[in-house]
């Protein structure tokens, strides 16, 4: 407690802080006396929150706010942020945005999203379908399930906002979902618009927090076009790219009964090296 380092923690797309890649950092960031605060995205605790208002990649005030919440409670007290897929998409879009405003010691995003559109078309071809299938079978869930708790709570205006988005079991990819309810529950133009505004490579320059970005070369969500330029990255951004890894996977060791979680030791070591500079 008192000033003991505290890290933020960003979920990805339909996960939440319960997650077992958010639970299993938190327990390795407490071995090394580390303390954690996990945001869940909005509607992604397990209760609905009551607007129409959803979390999309891009939507950077929720963490915002928690972050100014800490640091008004906790002023002395050094934070750090961690991010995984969207999570660390928003987490990159944030940091760009603030620049040099933030007292953060350091970031890390993993398995990051950075081009959104190449993301959203990797996952409409091959073996990446397999994912696009689950993902937006959960999505389009999350969409229904919140307009019935709106409409219980008698939010019929906000209900409303959700039940214009029309029937969505034929929309049969992202950048279908992204431009029937993200663009306009968001008042973008379209998803191009989204996609473009969103994408958090446009922001790596900007960044001036210690940031530890870790991409793997086979993630199944991604293209190689992905993966930004050196000459894209500000000073403190480092890349780290692993040639396996999977998305958010990261498991190493040679007992598949017994796994180990290579992120759950990289993660800490980078933090606790950054919080030697403090």
């Amino acid at each position: 407690e008192g000033n003991q380092p505290l890290v933020i923690l960003l979920h990805g797309l339909t996960g939440s802080s319960q997650s077992g890649y958010i639970k299993g950092l938190q327990q390795a960031l407490l071995e090394q006396g580390l303390r954690s605060a996990a945001l869940n995205f909005r509607g992604c605790s397990g209760e609905y929150n009551d607007s129409s208002r959803c979390y999309h990649s891009g939507e950077t005030g929720d963490i915002d706010f928690l972050y100014r919440t800490l640091r008004a409670r906790e002023p002395q007290t050094p934070m750090a942020a961690v991010g995984f897929s969207i999570g660390g998409n928003v987490l990159l879009k944030w940091l760009g945005e603030q620049g040099a405003k933030l007292q953060l010691f350091a970031a890390t995003a993993v398995s990051v999203p950075l081009v959104l559109s190449a993301c959203a078309s990797k996952l409409d071809s091959g073996f990446s379908k397999i994912y696009r299938a689950s993902l937006l079978r959960e999505l389009k869930d999350y969409v229904r399930l919140k307009q019935v708790h709106l409409e219980s709570l008698g939010k019929t205006e906000e209900a409303e906002l959700l039940r214009q988005i029309g029937d969505l079991e034929d929309i049969k990819s992202f950048w279908q979902y992204d431009d029937r309810v993200i663009a306009s529950l968001y008042d973008f133009a379209n998803v191009a618009d989204y996609y473009q505004r969103s994408s958090s490579r446009q922001f790596l320059q900007a960044i001036r927090v210690p940031t530890l970005l870790i991409q793997a070369a086979d993630d199944p969500f991604m293209t190689s076009e992905v993966i930004p330029e050196l000459k894209e990255l500000s000073a403190s951004v480092f890349l780290e790219i692993t040639e396996a890894g999977g998305h958010v996977g990261f498991i190493a060791g040679n007992n598949p009964r017994h796994p180990e979680y290579w992120l759950e030791r990289r993660i800490p070591e980078w933090l606790l090296q950054r919080l030697d500079y403090v």
